[in-house]
């Protein structure tokens, strides 16, 4: 193995900002999870101060929004059109 191979436990921390009625939440979490890979979710709809956090951090308002690391990936969206054009996995390494 050499110095590139990166072990699944380096994975940088995926971020959801999520809420309770919101499909494609769901359908983040649903992809995440056949990948193996694991977030942190951050419930916006119960806490105001993690929605102007996100909206902050994200520039947007709409859920959710996802950061591998600190990279904003934005919505479900933008992260299958990264993981369709071959680029999402290049964000976990």
């Amino acid at each position: 193995m050499g110095q590139d191979a990166t072990p699944a436990a380096a994975q940088p921390p995926i971020t959801l900002y999520t809420s309770a009625i919101c499909g494609y939440c769901v359908a983040a979490k649903t992809f995440l999870r056949s990948r193996g890979l694991s977030w942190d979710e951050v419930r916006v709809d119960l806490d105001p101060a993690e929605r102007e956090a996100m909206v902050a951090r994200s520039r947007r308002s709409t859920v959710p929004q996802i950061f591998i690391g600190e990279v904003h990936v934005g919505g479900y969206d933008d992260m299958m059109a990264l993981h369709r054009a071959g680029k999402f996995d290049e964000l976990l390494r």
